[in-house]
């Protein structure tokens, strides 16, 4: 039975431009992001949904052929093998947490063989550890969901990550997360077929304004905490980024040019904490983030995020987190 490649809908957008059916193979890796995966197929879906057009074919491959489970446990059926891959396809990796685990050797070596030969290929959530991996990111813009950014970066300090939400570079597509992959794909089929097609996508999507590439994926401090000191977002933002080499706290309010007290000040009245607490936080996040992804020791660890000994930082951890550094870097 031949697959109908156009649901039926009730919106409709006008079409009339010459077109070639585009093909996409998204490979399945295990614990990909559901999220991030429907993300990418539902604009496709939908451009032929309202042209009552084939714009776009799309199926799902697995390394062995057979269906994988993603993050949030669900099972999900493919078409084929790697092998199955046609000549024309775009190839995007879907992947998802524990990337570097789930980044196959088999993969990588395909997605390089295909890239080589000239097709697109790509990566949405965490999928540039497979292109890292297949040894064809160097020199090229690439971006990965943020939190996993960090880690990537202690995995491969050869390669420069961006925080963007998506980038095309050289036949090679990135996202991140969550909706990003709608705003990589809306922004393909506005550059191929227009604005009024992405646009009437766009809010099928209930995505009402599509985002640049530019975009950075996180929510600023400022946003977050719904912050209008600008004082302490600078201050705040030092922090984060000089972790392990960030001195004393009197030193920091110095160097922004105000009292210890001001400052304390500050992050009570605006964050509902003190500095001390921000910055062990802080360090302990990313601790956990680099032990998640990376197989760095927790001496390692504690002492990449500033902590000045690894009992201290085992104590602090177990506090905040309720287990273990080394049980959670097992696990």
């Amino acid at each position: 039975m031949t697959k109908n490649w156009i649901p039926r809908g009730i919106a409709f957008c006008e079409f009339e431009q010459e077109f070639q059916t585009e093909s996409f193979t998204f490979v399945l890796l295990p614990e990909f992001s559901m999220n991030a995966f429907s993300s990418a197929v539902e604009p496709l879906r939908l451009a032929n949904q309202l042209t009552g057009k084939e714009i776009f074919h799309w199926r799902c491959v697995s390394e062995d052929g057979q269906p994988v489970e993603c993050s949030n446990g669900v099972t999900v059926g493919v078409n084929g093998t790697m092998e199955d891959i046609s000549a024309t396809d775009a190839v995007l990796v879907c992947s998802g947490v524990n990337p570097e685990k789930n980044a196959s050797r088999k993969v990588a070596d395909h997605i390089r063989r295909l890239w080589r030969q000239g097709q697109t290929v790509g990566g949405i959530c965490t999928g540039a550890y497979t292109l890292a991996q297949a040894g064809i990111l160097q020199g090229s813009a690439f971006t990965l969901h943020w939190e996993n950014l960090l880690a990537f970066q202690e995995r491969y300090p050869q390669l420069e990550a961006s925080d963007q939400i998506y980038t095309f570079d050289r036949r090679i597509w990135t996202c991140a997360g969550g909706s990003a992959p709608t705003d990589m794909m809306i922004c393909h089929i506005r550059r191929c077929y227009g604005s009024l097609l992405a646009g009437t996508i766009s809010s099928m999507c209930l995505h009402d304004v599509a985002r640049h590439r530019q975009q950075r994926q996180k929510s600023s401090l400022a946003a977050t905490f719904n912050v209008k000191s600008r004082k302490l977002i600078e201050i705040a933002e030092f922090m984060e980024t000089h972790l392990d080499e960030l001195g004393s706290l009197d030193d920091v309010a110095y160097r922004f040019g105000i009292s210890r007290r001001q400052m304390e000040r500050l992050f009570r009245k605006y964050m509902a904490t003190t500095p001390k607490k921000f910055v062990i936080l802080s360090r302990l996040y990313r601790a956990r983030s680099l032990m998640s992804d990376t197989n760095i020791s927790v001496t390692d660890a504690a002492a990449a995020c500033g902590f000045s000994s690894a009992s201290h930082f085992s104590r602090r951890f177990r506090d905040i987190f309720g287990v273990s550094p080394q049980d959670y870097s097992a696990s």
